[in-house]
């Protein structure tokens, strides 16, 4: 069996979770809530289990046979639902960095406003469900509750000047290491 997808997926306390026909799957949390629809071939169950003398609720992803499709489904499921539970307990959070002389973030109302070295400034509007915070003048913090959602708009803030070999200047997560080069050097 795969070795992810045959893990339990442990339901905290003030998390609820409805699986609905067709394996839809929705998590309320105190942080928000989160729906998606999974494959049908898998089935998903929520069962209450006891750990150390108390019961705990647990969601069990199991798979009908061992086809290298219905496997990667397998891992990929209860990753993802795990992830739910996670976004709406806690949350997740990107964390983006600005270098380059006269490179800077605003926030206006919703929208994003960065001066990047183009002639004009860059505007970026907050989606649904995902919020950005600017810290300072150069750190970006992209938060919500959705993993899929925080990584995408994280990764568009970045491509509007992603990052150069050379001087490194451009916005970068934080935890990116830019392989740096060496620039040209006079003939001698």
């Amino acid at each position: 069996m795969s070795r992810i997808g045959r893990l339990p997926v442990v339901i905290p306390a003030g998390v609820t979770v409805t699986i609905k026909e067709n394996n839809e799957v929705t998590v309320k949390g105190p942080k928000g809530e989160l729906t998606r629809t999974f494959a049908p071939e898998l089935t998903i169950e929520q069962k209450e289990v006891e750990h150390e003398d108390k019961k705990v609720n647990e969601i069990v992803i199991t798979r009908p046979n061992d086809l290298k499709r219905i496997k990667a489904l397998h891992g990929l499921t209860r990753s993802l639902i795990n992830n739910m539970v996670h976004g709406v307990t806690e949350g997740y959070e990107k964390k983006l960095e600005i270098n380059g002389v006269g490179y800077r973030a605003v926030k206006q109302g919703k929208k994003l406003v960065l001066t990047l070295g183009y002639s004009h400034p860059v505007e970026m509007e907050d989606p649904e469900g995902v919020e950005t915070v600017v810290d300072g003048s150069l750190t970006i913090f992209v938060r919500g509750i959705s993993k899929e959602k925080v990584g995408q708009y994280a990764a568009e803030i970045r491509s509007k000047r992603a990052p150069e070999p050379y001087k490194g200047k451009g916005i970068k997560y934080a935890d990116e290491v830019i392989r740096r080069k060496v620039g040209k050097t006079g003939k001698k």
